[in-house]
């Protein structure tokens, strides 16, 4: 099987899967990195970055199942509007089946299931080929999790899409929450959720000249 021709991209009209997971993490999290251009690294995302390393060369092989496996595979969906690269794609008889590695735990229902949601939706309009489930590959533990591809799932996806973009339309940074997902977050010096400042839109009203003097 081979992939459609991907679509042309016009401002925002497709939002990058990675940015999904950030948002589901943190919308603030999400604007530094995709609107700021904002990132720095920590012990996480190093070591997140080394196990993506391991399939992040791009190439097709057979696997010990004997089914044809592809690593760092560009994908897309033009009527969602999101684009991003599986780690790993499985073929198997049925259908492709996304994998996203993950270099910590996983939790069931946490935010990198709209990151394996969005690219089996990719993968079910690409190949035109059923694709009920994804798989994460946790690290930490080095075991496989299933993630259905179901209902919620897509109605959650949807609902996280139209958000993000309309974030990143606006162009406006949201406020810092100062919660418990700031303790290990790189972005912390930069994002400096302490400071509890406005979103910056308020720092652009227009004010009032006052009184001049000739």
């Amino acid at each position: 099987m081979q992939p459609e021709e991907r679509p042309a991209e016009a401002s925002w009209s497709s939002i990058p899967i990675a940015a999904l997971e950030h948002y589901a993490y943190c919308a603030r999290q999400a604007a530094l990195i995709h609107l700021e251009r904002y990132f720095a690294d920590n012990v996480d995302t190093a070591r997140g970055q080394l196990a993506h390393d391991v399939v992040d060369r791009g190439d097709s092989r057979i696997s010990r199942t004997g089914h044809q496996r592809w690593t760092a595979l560009p994908v897309w969906e033009a009527e969602l509007g999101v684009h991003g690269i599986c780690d790993v794609v499985e073929f198997e008889p049925d259908g492709p089946v996304p994998v996203e590695h993950k270099s910590g735990s996983y939790r069931p229902g946490s935010a990198a299931d709209l990151q394996v949601a969005a690219q089996a939706l990719c993968l079910r309009s690409m190949f035109d080929a059923p694709v009920p489930k994804g798989i994460i590959f946790a690290g930490q533990n080095r075991r496989r999790y299933e993630v259905v591809i179901d209902e919620d799932l897509e109605a959650r996806l949807s609902t996280a899409v139209a958000e993000l973009r309309k974030l990143f339309r606006a162009g406006a940074l949201p406020a810092a929450v100062n919660d418990s997902r700031c303790r290990r977050c790189s972005l912390r010096e930069g994002c400096m959720p302490e400071a509890r400042v406005a979103p910056p839109e308020s720092l652009f009203t227009p004010q009032s000249l006052g009184d001049w003097d000739d």
